[in-house]
């Protein structure tokens, strides 16, 4: 479950008007009623923060409604609705116009704690110093000249989709937050509002939001009450993740006229193809990436509008898999081609059952078993058939390499889920904190800048440097390929089956394994050092 928060008085230069109706939409709901019944699955009871003057608008809805009279109010029944959380928390203005798909990437997120974050755009910025005579011969203007190390905390007053500018981020996470009182060293985004927050920051907030009360008189009206949420994690030294819209809506709306816009601009977003894009995995391997996930997603979604369940597709690929086993056993070149065929296909119907289950949120305990186990089933069954198949064809005795590439894969799976389990335990890298107290950020990226600094040298900096590597496609590509993931490895099965004796099968897989599981262990080694 989620525990989720609305902000029904959240300030800004904007507040929404009362009750805004989305007349557009079938039932003409409110932009808070349909927001009501989105989140229902989430928290059937959530929490409504709202200024008594517009509590009406708010009455009617299920749950907890929650009344103030200021910013101060807000920050402290904030605290309050959230510091006994034990379970995630979802925070987000109740003025959103937003797709379902984005509310179930936000809160399936891995993270800590993801806020929705849109970067002004780099025009904005030049042409506003363009304006004020800051710009260069070439169109830059000073916020591109100044290093960022040598650039003054500012108070922004640009705004940006209603909001102001007052939060710095880089590619991974928030790196400042700032406020009315709290200048931010070259602003380049707004926060959206939306938050996801595991629940062991709960208690985080709710100590910074009471602290941050106390300073209300120093904020202003136009500091919106998502962004000041996120100033307190920042501050407290919470890693904040970000992410942005990319091809789901959202918007927080305004008045009639500010509604129906957003309903019509939402109305030009293919939200199905954004959750089917999401079905796929992003960290798949080269082989599943450009020969299966290019169409599987596809074969996902026919199954899944025709109620095919992940465990139905599951036992397809299963089937694939021992009738691949069967064909490789008969040992002649055209029972080879065919169990070449059927154990591609084993793997694209293996692909297919996870994404029946991301496209249709289908998720169960048992599919999740019978997924990683059937996936070695299927790889050793047409093990033994490979060897099988190689006896009948009189090519000689190949269990024991058979074996050897069995051992080899076993021990690889036992270090994948040994080092999971073990960095699951691993205490986070802690960030720098700053007090609320003071204004501007200069400490903060001090530190932050000696943290990379120390990073970047020793066991560490060896780590970054490889990382940074990976920016390189040809790298990123190749190092994908090299700890031989399971697509890999069935292509390879089925490229040298198809062309070769088994016994070449054999000996590519066990070459190809054990350079997989040196570079894996070495790799896991230097991180463990690091």
């Amino acid at each position: 479950m989620t525990r989720v928060v609305l902000l029904g008085s959240s300030p800004g230069p904007n507040p929404p008007a009362h009750r805004p109706l989305l007349a557009a939409l079938p039932g003409s709901p409110t932009v808070t009623g349909r927001l009501h019944g989105q989140l229902a699955s989430l928290d059937p009871h959530p929490v409504t923060i709202v200024r008594a003057d517009r509590a009406r608008d708010h009455e009617g809805y299920p749950g907890t409604l929650v009344t103030t009279s200021d910013l101060a109010g807000d920050l402290r029944a904030l605290a309050d609705a959230v510091e006994d959380a034990t379970e995630s928390l979802l925070i987000l203005p109740a003025d959103s116009l937003i797709h379902d798909e984005l509310i179930y990437q936000i809160t399936k997120s891995k993270r800590g704690a993801l806020a929705l974050v849109a970067k002004e755009p780099r025009e904005l910025r030049e042409g506003l110093a363009g304006e004020n005579g800051d710009a260069d011969d070439n169109g830059e203007g000073d916020d591109d000249r100044v290093p960022i190390d040598e650039a003054e905390p500012e108070i922004s007053d640009r705004l940006y989709e209603g909001l102001a500018v007052r939060a710095r981020v880089g590619k991974s996470r928030v790196i400042s937050v700032g406020s009315a009182f709290h200048a931010v060293t070259r602003p380049n985004a707004v926060l959206l509002g939306p938050l996801h927050l595991h629940h062991k920051h709960a208690a985080t907030l709710a100590e910074a939001a009471r602290e941050l009360a106390g300073m209300a008189h120093l904020l202003g009206p136009e500091d919106d009450l998502a962004q000041l949420l996120v100033l307190c994690l920042v501050r407290r030294g919470v890693s904040v993740g970000v992410r942005g819209r990319r091809d789901l809506f959202f918007r927080r709306v305004s008045g009639r006229q500010a509604a129906d816009e957003a309903v019509a601009e939402m109305a030009g977003f293919d939200e199905d193809r954004a959750r089917l894009n999401n079905a796929v995995k992003g960290a798949d391997g080269f082989f599943t990436t450009y020969f299966v996930s290019t169409y599987s997603r596809f074969i996902a979604r026919w199954a899944a509008r025709r109620g095919l369940t992940p465990n139905q597709v599951t036992l397809i690929s299963i089937f694939l898999g021992v009738a691949a086993a069967a064909a490789f056993a008969t040992g002649t070149r055209a029972g080879s081609v065919a169990g070449a065929v059927l154990i591609y296909f084993a793997f694209v119907f293996d692909c297919v059952d996870g994404q029946v289950a991301r496209y249709a949120r289908k998720f169960g305990v048992l599919g999740a078993w019978l997924d990683a186990t059937f996936d070695r089933f299927k790889e050793y069954v047409v093990f033994a058939g490979l060897a099988i198949g190689a006896a009948v064809a009189g090519q000689g005795d190949v269990w024991t390499l058979a074996l050897v590439a069995l051992a080899v894969q076993s021990v690889r799976h036992l270090l994948d889920f040994s080092y999971g389990a073990a960095s699951r335990r691993k205490p986070p890298s802690l960030l720098p904190t700053l007090a609320l107290a003071v204004s501007a950020d200069t400490a903060l990226r001090q530190k932050l800048a000696e943290r990379k600094l120390s990073r970047q040298t020793g066991v560490r900096g060896l780590l970054r440097m490889w990382s940074r590597a990976g920016r390189v496609r040809a790298v990123h590509w190749a190092r994908k390929m090299i700890v031989f993931p399971i697509g890999e490895r069935f292509a390879a099965i089925a490229i040298t089956a198809a062309f070769f004796e088994p016994r070449i099968t054999f000996l590519t897989l066990v070459i190809w394994g054990s350079i997989a599981a040196a570079y894996t262990l070495t790799g896991r080694l230097v991180r463990s050092l690091a």
